[in-house]
């Protein structure tokens, strides 16, 4: 069966049904972010699945440029009915980066990356690397094995499952981390409960090109 989540008709069908399902609260991962990207100078982000912005805000409010990509239309006119037109959005999948030539102080990827499979998370996290100004951050949320859904639905290849109607999730430890985001400037990992178990994946751009 073909992964729904890699598919544009997926998404736009959440949005369209469900339109703000996520509320408008910033999750605790977007909170942390910001006040890391605060602490650190960071003056305009790149937000990779911006959905309809609830995670962006939050940002901006705090006087950091945001840039966004969404595969879903739905989600980026909610976007701009709440947030306002100022902010660019571009629309399409994140595994079609780069949208632009800019380079960013930041990057925060929220609960995204395990949507993907191998190659896809391998280009996500290069394709990130590559936007960061020098000493820019990316800052990554991940699914963990600790989630009661993780070894659930079908089996699709190690640690990688297939469930709720097509959605297939890559479950993260500290060793697989280690593997894909060894390689670009991985410093700190943390855990953080959401609505699922999550790693908090923190990476720093030095002078090390991903190829």
């Amino acid at each position: 069966m073909a992964n729904e989540t890699e598919k544009p008709e997926f998404w736009e069908k959440s949005f369209t049904e469900k339109q703000e399902m996520w509320g408008f609260e910033p999750s605790k991962s977007a909170v942390l972010t910001k006040d890391f990207f605060l602490g650190h100078s960071v003056k305009n982000i790149l937000i990779p699945g911006i959905g309809y912005g609830r995670n962006a805000q939050i940002f901006r409010e705090n006087g950091i440029g945001v840039t966004g990509i969404e595969i879903s239309k739905t989600a980026i006119d909610l976007a701009r009915k709440h947030y306002g037109p100022e902010m660019t959005i571009y629309h399409g999948s994140v595994t079609e980066m780069p949208f632009d030539k800019g380079l960013y102080d930041g990057i925060f990827c929220y609960a995204l990356i395990h949507l993907l499979d191998s190659n896809e998370r391998a280009k996500l996290i290069r394709d990130c690397y590559n936007q960061l100004t020098e000493d820019g951050y990316m800052i990554f949320t991940a699914i963990t094995k600790e989630a009661h859904t993780y070894g659930q639905g079908t089996f699709i290849s190690k640690d990688r499952y297939e469930m709720f109607g097509g959605v297939r999730m890559f479950f993260y430890d500290r060793e697989s981390i280690q593997e894909e985001f060894g390689n670009a400037g991985l410093f700190e990992v943390t855990e953080i409960t959401e609505n699922y178990p999550f790693f908090l994946i923190k990476c720093r751009k030095n002078e090390q090109k991903i190829v």
